[in-house]
């Protein structure tokens, strides 16, 4: 037992003299009977496989080393490189603050602010006095959009270095910051979008890493109806951070905004997932599903021919948010067919008119409009959309509507002989004989002999347009020509020179050749109330 004693006590001080004191001369020596006596005694004990303990000395050399090499990697733009170098040296000696600072710069040029803040941040906690670390954490404030943080650490340097040119400048364009800010909130409380997108193309040409800018900037343009270009600046975020509930936010700002209410509310829902308190998405959920369901109604009650339930739910669904403007353009349009049915044209035109000024691409708006312009014969406006229409979209529909608010403009151009005898345009031929009949006589310029000289005149008048409305209504051929819109003068239909009203009114009397007539001018007979006389 005494003699297992001894042997385990004389291998233990011969591993430590192994360990802790080898030399070149004796190591072989050392490790064959080290191996044997382990082998006989069975015991595992580990093997340091380097010759040497580094010192501080040797890391602080190594590290110096690494530095260098990420000096020329970042000379030469190589920034990952540059940054694996800087990461060994800091690794190696992580006290020490120029370490830290040179990979900040590195991650500065890789558009990696925030962990470049951090390293500055550490970089400055080893070093108060470091300038260089001072005024990279200030860039790096003012790239990530945090002005106030920004010009504390300009002024770090200033005192440090007054005369710092560099930190004179940064320390200028973080009060430029802070004064975009302040003038996009102003806008942005006075619905200026437009001037909120100005400021924010400004502020973030300084802090171009600001995600709060992009998503400010994405929901004014938005608002403004450029959902493009809101689209991608929100999906460039998205890229970075899949979690970003703004981002998520403004993409579903522009499916709602174009009318793809399905789809925004699925990102609302998810913005909410990602942060429960987001009240613009709560708010905006709400006013989507909200305008969808009204809408619905109404869309359900006109196809029930509840026409009046529609139009009352298309008002109603135009109270839920102004700022959509293609659903609003939409369900002005629906209104406008609703107000149609019920005969409610002139409201109908002002709906079709409120849905263009939304949105001057929608067609559908154009087209009702058109039509309720033609119902109420203001044929030149009827054109005018037409045209429109047709220069969006060259259709053989759009044509053929369009070449028949043309003819109508034509014809309304030209006497309207129904309108002269007071009939409409479907009236029959007995029709057409009654008016001329009453209006004949009406008219007849004996009738008004007694009358002042301009009565007589505007009498006379009346009585030829009345002949010659006449003579066309009354022929067949004539009548077909008129209603095609056709010039009877220049197709030789009708000569106006060789008219005689008096004729057509012999003729249609049966006055003979050449015979009398005259009118009772007695007080009591009112116009359409008269005796006349052949003689």
């Amino acid at each position: 037992m005494s003699n297992c004693l001894f042997l385990n006590a004389f291998l233990c001080k011969s591993m430590e003299a192994a360990v802790i004191r080898p030399t070149r001369r004796h190591t072989s020596r050392w490790s064959c009977s080290l191996s044997e006596k382990m082998a006989a005694v069975d015991i595992d004990v580990p093997v340091d496989t380097e010759a040497q303990i580094r010192t501080p000395e040797d890391l602080e050399r190594q590290a110096e080393g690494y530095k260098e090499q990420g000096n020329v990697f970042y000379s030469q733009k190589d920034y990952s490189e540059a940054f694996n170098y800087y990461t060994k040296a800091i690794d190696a000696s992580p006290k020490n603050a120029s370490y830290y600072g040179n990979r900040a710069a590195t991650l500065m040029m890789l558009c990696r602010f925030r962990e470049a803040l951090e390293d500055s941040q550490q970089a400055v906690r080893l070093d108060d006095c470091f300038m260089k670390g001072h005024l990279r954490e200030g860039k790096c404030h003012l790239s990530l959009g945090n002005a106030m943080a920004a010009s504390r650490c300009f002024q770090k340097v200033l005192e440090l270095e007054p005369s710092n040119r560099e930190a004179q400048q940064e320390n200028k364009n973080a009060v430029a910051l802070l004064e975009f800010e302040r003038m996009a909130d102003f806008g942005f409380e006075k619905r200026d979008f437009r001037k909120v997108v100005f400021c924010m193309d400004r502020a973030l040409g300084v802090a171009s890493a600001c995600h709060r800018f992009k998503i400010l900037k994405a929901e004014c343009l938005a608002l403004l109806g450029r959902y493009p270009e809101a689209q991608s600046v929100a999906s460039d975020i998205l890229r970075m951070d899949s979690t970003n509930a703004d981002a998520l936010y403004v993409r579903g700002l522009c499916l709602y905004y174009e009318d793809c209410i399905d789809k925004a509310v699925q990102f609302f829902v998810q913005a909410l997932r990602m942060a429960p308190d987001h009240e613009k998405a709560r708010l905006a959920c709400r006013n989507a599903k909200a305008l969808k369901a009204k809408k619905d109604e109404g869309n359900q009650a006109f196809k029930n021919n509840n026409y009046e339930a529609a139009y009352q739910l298309y008002t109603e669904a135009l109270t839920i948010d102004p700022n959509n403007i293609k659903t609003n353009a939409k369900l002005y349009c629906n209104r406008a067919t609703a107000g149609a049915k019920l005969n409610k044209v002139n409201q109908a035109i002002e709906d079709c008119t409120s849905a263009i000024k939304l949105d001057d691409t929608y067609i559908k708006a154009y087209l009702r409009r058109a039509q309720c312009y033609m119902n109420t014969e203001q044929y030149e406006e009827a054109v005018r959309d037409y045209e429109k229409v047709y220069q969006t979209e060259k259709t053989s529909d759009h044509k053929h509507l369009l070449k028949t608010a043309q003819l109508e403009l034509k014809k309304s151009k030209r006497k309207d002989y129904y309108k002269v005898l007071g009939v409409g345009k479907n009236a029959t031929d007995d029709e057409i004989k009654k008016a001329y009949r009453k209006r004949a006589l009406m008219h007849h310029p004996d009738r008004h002999s007694a009358a002042t000289p301009e009565v007589q005149k505007e009498e006379e008048k009346k009585f030829k347009e009345v002949g010659e409305a006449f003579t066309v209504l009354s022929d067949p051929k004539k009548k077909v020509r008129y209603d095609n819109g056709h010039d009877l003068d220049d197709d030789g239909c009708f000569d106006g020179r060789d008219f005689d009203a008096n004729n057509i009114f012999r003729a249609f009397f049966g006055g003979g050749g050449g015979g009398g007539f005259s009118f009772d001018s007695s007080p009591d007979n009112g116009p359409g109330n008269f005796f006349f006389q052949f003689g």
